[in-house]
């Protein structure tokens, strides 16, 4: 153990306790505060005080549930990367030049600014939430000038509540890092491991000082594969930090999987406790209990799964917990990640079946299990009441469709399988009798208040069927009108009936529930609510096939049908795990199949099978690759197979690091691929043209997720940079991603930037 001072007030260990919790409040009072914010509505002051408010009500509620400890500084306003990166001084230049207030120079780095386009933003691991990747270089130089972290200790600490400081561990933060566009080749943002760790010691020397008995590192970067740099600096880390003589007691804490070979590390290094998730890869559990360096720290066995919604079984997170009793100096209950991915309280939620209800736990409820299986590993608890839960959804059967697995075991291989792709392109060429260069957006416009008042007025009964019908189908015209006004292409319907892109077919499927408040942080202020999967999949009746051919009723050119694909309904669902993914998400292939086949026989010409998520649930360790991508690849096919020739299939991807996932890509056998490019400067192309990527492809040239609006010069220059790298014969004009958090004061004019440079490239083309 470290030899560090440690008065004898701070003995105490970790205990039960969680790694972090949902921050944005149980009715999204954040995702509001900061827009409003951002509208110029209230002023800093009043953001703050909406902060202070949601941390003191966490507090609360953790300490009034029975934990041993809390966590602090889990609380963001838009991103913990991001705090980060502010807190060791290391935005840009082209922020920290803006001569902006420091909140505001924070949101410029988050969302851009005209002058200055945002960081990159990509998923955290395989989750949905998206992180600000920090961009380093040589010259980067950091220092302590932020106090986050100590001033949400002293504010906690102030109302009475002793916590532990949450920090993204050195090397995490490091590894998630991309190089700054001056970095020399071959520059790692990890060679500026020794300068960072002087500033985290001096972070951790002044959390000590105020009192702070431990500190929580997190370091999931080792849930993936990692190589010996990373894993000496890991190393040289867990060494340099554990032996500052005035410093708190160290947690380091992996999550969503196991820690492979970093296990060992931290293991053998002087820190004082690990957390370790059990809930993810069973196969943990042996790895931990074979580390005999264990045996003089704490433990944190993370038996609660902090990403999925359902009841823990309470005998098996015990058995878990259990095995390591003995191979530590103690051993205490956690949850196995942050319950940033889940929900704050399923009691609140009044229309979802009471029978379902029993099945799940959402944050408030996860804390309430963590409590008692803390006690349960100590003493005699009653555990009936959690028992016969688990029991009871184990047993029902009505959560079975035969009808569908009969289809699904009927299937053959040429049931997967279109023509190759040049007999298709002609054929398709021949129907569309599209420009060079072709302009589509991805498929949502911007929704405005009176679209969303419209869909609340029918959802609370004060808006009859008809009248609905009527706004949406006014609303789809106007987007329509307007699309051919501004020269697109091709066209979409604007999407303003769906309130989001997965729950929109969940509310439509069988063997789905949606939620009334089961909010979950995406990124910044954007807050979804995924559907609950519990049952077999199936699709009663047409879910888009009205309201796209309405929309194609108004206009000569084609207009895209535009559905969401099955891998990504599982990645943005809360899937049941009874079964296989790859068995569910076949089934949601089908019901997908069968929209396809419909919109086409309404003479939708063109599909749109969006999958966002293909790199989201792709394993972390590169062992599971080919199994996830053999089911994945097939789910898609599965979907938009079986139709002519002459129907082109898009499919749409964003913010995933694609290189992984290339060979996937490939093999969805998509017509054409619209693709995240514009924050990254079109590198995902050279990556593309390596892998012999021969269909269409469309490479983002607007950002959606920031407000600025790019003119025509820089629409055209990354043009110029997609058909230098792909034939000009196969590119797509596109932004990012779809509109609908955009306003139209923002999307009009870059949406006719788009159309201008498009013209203008095709121009220099002929």
């Amino acid at each position: 153990m470290p030899e560090n001072r440690v008065p004898e007030d701070r003995k105490n260990p970790v205990g039960t306790t969680v790694l972090g919790y949902p921050r944005i409040g149980a009715d999204r009072e954040l995702k509001r505060a900061v827009e409003r914010y951002w509208a110029g509505k209230i002023d800093e002051s009043a953001l703050r005080e909406t902060g202070r408010e949601l941390r003191a009500e966490t507090w609360r509620e953790l300490a009034a549930a029975g934990l041993d400890s809390l966590p602090s500084n889990t609380f963001s306003f838009y991103d913990q990367m991001l705090d980060t990166a502010e807190l060791f001084d290391a935005l840009p230049a082209r922020f920290t030049g803006l001569g902006l207030s420091p909140l505001d120079t924070y949101f410029a780095a988050a969302r851009g600014v005209q002058d200055a386009p945002a960081l990159e933003m990509t998923k955290w691991f395989d989750t949905n939430y998206h992180y600000l990747v920090p961009e380093l270089g040589p010259d980067t130089t950091f220092a302590l000038t932020g106090t986050k972290p100590l001033d949400e200790y002293r504010e906690a600490k102030a109302a009475g509540f002793e916590t532990r400081p949450v920090l993204i561990g050195p090397v995490t933060f490091l590894v998630l890092s991309k190089a700054s566009a001056n970095a020399p080749e071959g520059f790692r943002p990890l060679e500026l491991l020794d300068a960072l760790l002087l500033r985290y010691a001096e972070l951790l020397e002044q959390l000590y000082d105020a009192g702070a008995e431990w500190v929580q590192l997190d370091e999931p970067a080792f849930a993936g594969d990692r190589g010996e740099k990373e894993l000496n600096a890991l190393t040289r880390a867990y060494h340099v930090l554990a032996k500052a003589t005035a410093r708190p007691k160290l947690l380091v804490a992996g999550y969503f999987g196991g820690l492979g070979r970093g296990l060992g590390v931290l293991a053998r290094s002087p820190i004082d406790a690990i957390a370790v998730d059990l809930a993810t890869d069973p196969s943990t559990v042996d790895e931990v209990a074979t580390q005999g360096a264990l045996r003089d720290k704490e433990v944190l066995a993370g038996v609660v799964d902090g990403r999925n919604v359902w009841r823990t079984d309470p005998d098996r997170a015990l058995g878990r917990a259990a095995t390591l009793l003995g191979t530590a100096a103690r051993v205490s209950v956690s949850t196995s990640c942050s319950l940033l991915h889940v929900p704050y309280d399923v009691e609140r939620e009044t229309t979802l079946d009471a029978r379902l209800k029993d099945w799940l736990a959402f944050a408030r409820q996860k804390v309430d299990e963590v409590v008692l299986l803390g006690r349960a590993l100590r003493e005699n608890v009653d555990l009936s009441s959690a028992r016969a839960a688990v029991e009871d959804r184990a047993s029902a059967t009505e959560l079975i469709d035969s009808r569908v697995r009969a289809r699904l075991a009927s299937l053959r291989p040429e049931h997967l399988l279109r023509a190759p792709y040049p007999r298709r392109a002609e054929a398709q060429q021949a129907a569309l009798g599209l420009p060079a260069l072709p302009s589509t957006t991805i498929g949502s416009f911007p929704q405005t208040t009176e679209v969303r008042k419209a869909r609340a007025a029918y959802r609370a009964g004060t808006l009859d069927e008809a009248g609905y019908t009527a706004a949406m189908r006014a609303e789809v015209e106007r987007v329509v009108r307007l699309q051919e006004e501004l020269g697109l292409d091709v066209l979409v319907h604007g999407e303003p009936e769906r309130n989001d892109m997965v729950q929109y077919f969940a509310e439509q499927l069988a063997g789905f529930a949606a939620t009334e408040h089961g909010w979950v942080q995406s990124y910044g202020s954007r807050c979804v609510r995924p559907p609950i999967l519990y049952g077999d999949v199936s699709r009663p009746a047409p879910m888009t096939v009205g309201w796209a051919t309405y929309a194609q009723r108004l206009t000569e050119r084609p207009v895209k049908g535009m559905l969401t694909g099955p891998v990504t309904i599982l990645a943005w669902s809360f899937v049941r795990d009874d079964q296989p993914l790859a068995d569910t998400a076949a089934q949601v292939a089908l019901a997908i199949r069968d929209e396809v086949h419909d919109l086409e026989s309404a003479g939708i010409r063109i599909v749109q099978v969006d999958e966002p998520a293909l790199r989201e649930l792709l394993p972390l360790r590169a062992a599971g690759h080919e199994a996830y991508f053999a089911w994945a690849v097939r789910a898609f096919r599965l979907a938009t197979s079986g139709i002519a020739d002459s129907t082109q299939i898009h499919t749409h991807m964003c913010y995933s690091e694609f290189g992984e996932v290339l060979p996937a890509i490939d093999a969805l056998d998509a017509d054409v691929t619209s693709i995240e490019a514009a924050r990254s400067k079109m590198e995902v192309l050279t990556d593309l043209g390596a892998a012999g990527f021969g269909r269409g492809v469309g490479p983002g040239v607007y950002d959606i997720h920031s407000p600025r609006v790019p003119d025509v010069d820089e629409v055209s220059g990354l043009l110029r940079t997609a058909v230098g790298a792909v034939a000009p014969e196969r590119v797509w004009v596109n932004p990012d991603c779809g509109l609908k958090t955009r306003g139209y004061a923002e999307a009009e004019p870059a949406l006719r930037n788009l159309v201008a440079a498009a013209r203008q490239v095709r121009a220099e083309l002929a």
